[in-house]
Formats: C-alpha cells, structure tokens, sequence
C-alpha cells in the first residue's frame, strides 16, 4: 500500500504533555486508545527537567516498559508526540538527542547525511582573516586590484567568482533531461567540453536560447539539499 504524501509540511499530528507516570497503569484504556498504533517521539522528565528521549511504534508498551527497566525511579512525568510519517523520525530523534543531551541517553545518535561544517567554517576564518589581512597593506591590496583587472582583460572573469570558492557540482532539468555541470574554484563553469563566465551562458548552451542561468541552475548546499543557484547570492 503506498504511503500517502504529507503535502501541509506537518509533522506532529497530535500531542500529550507533562503526564504523571502512574497515569500509565491509573488510566492505561485510554492512553492506549490514544496511542494504540501509532509511532511518535516521546519524552521523560525527572522533577521538571528531559531525562530521556526515545522513538517508538508502540508507545504505550514502550513507556510502561521504562517503568520496569534501568530507568525505572529516573523519571516521574512523560510527553508523546505522535507523528504523521515515520519517514523522518530516526533523524529526528538524533536532532533532540543533540540539542538536549539527557542524561537518561548513552548515545547522542547520527545523523544520515548531513554534512558536519566545522571544517568549512574553519576555512571560512582563514578566507577572513587573510582578507582582512589583504586590507592592512595597500600594496598587498593593489597587487590583487591589477590581478583582477588582467583577469578581466583576458574575459576569464566569471559572474560567479564572488560566490564560490571551492568546485562545484551544478545541474539543471530541461525537457525530462537531467544536465550536469562543474563550476571551477574561480567560478568557471566548465559544461559539454567548453567554459562559461555566466550560468547563463552555460544555461543557453543547454536549452539552446537565452535563459536565467541562476534560476536554471541548481547546486548542492549540503547533502541531499539542491537548490538554486540564485541562492548563492543571499
């Protein structure tokens, strides 16, 4: 049976909050007709503070279950969250863990694709500082001026050389076809054996008349994430 598409974006469908945990066997029907089949992220709290985080199928049997496991004494309320589509709810559990970090919670979890950017951010400092660097000695500064000037002279200067400064993988959809292209470090994009200063340019190459290369165009920004090459410019 196929799964029905979310298309509202929701993801808690509905909610139960700050429960006592003797509510578990004091009223058990009718938390279990509440919950009976459904999944969801649920969460346990000692004296007002997250305890644990944990995702089930079967909440109900889940949380009476911590009544009786290493858990058991550790918390003395509980929430669930009842999910729409279950597509998502690994990821989210890890993003709570994350935030959070209850102590009940031995591993934080992981993410599937998402892309860690401490290594950019450091890079990014480096491009800062050298920048800033580049602006405290007007010879250092001038000498990048007249390297600009050359480079635009030759027409090698690409729209968008302010934008990038690592290659990237770009690709577009025209006509049921997917196209792909490399945009260079110095924002040369390089498509079908030829260079382009413009995603412009580059998109004419592909549908054969003038076009919006930056609403055309789309790049990754992180795992799994593309969009549109205008978004660079934000």
């Amino acid at each position: 049976m196929k799964k029905r598409r979310n298309k509202s974006g929701q993801l808690v469908c509905q909610h139960l909050e700050n429960i006592s945990s003797t509510a578990l066997e004091d009223y058990q029907k009718i938390i279990r007709e509440f919950v009976r089949g459904r999944h969801g992220i649920y969460a346990l709290y000692k004296k007002g503070k997250l305890y644990y985080v944990g995702l089930a199928s079967n909440l109900r049997s889940r949380l009476k279950h911590h009544l009786r496991d290493r858990h058991k004494k550790l918390w003395d309320r509980f929430s669930v969250y009842l999910i729409i589509q279950d597509d998502n709810l690994k990821e989210l559990e890890t993003l709570v863990l994350r935030i959070a970090s209850p102590k009940g919670n031995k591993q934080a979890g992981k993410f599937t694709q998402s892309e860690d950017l401490r290594q950019k951010f450091k890079q990014g400092i480096v491009k800062y500082q050298k920048a800033e660097l580049t602006g405290l000695f007007s010879e250092i500064n001038n000498l990048n001026v007249e390297q600009v000037i050359i480079k635009r002279k030759k027409g090698r200067q690409s729209t968008l050389a302010p934008y990038v400064n690592e290659r990237l993988k770009i690709r577009c959809w025209y006509k049921g076809k997917r196209y792909i292209a490399r945009v260079r470090a110095n924002g040369i994009i390089y498509y079908d054996g030829k260079l382009f200063t413009s995603p412009s340019l580059a998109g004419k190459a592909v549908v054969k008349h003038a076009v919006s290369g930056w609403g055309l165009w789309y790049y990754e920004r992180s795992p799994g994430e593309w969009v549109k090459l205008s978004n660079l410019k934000r």
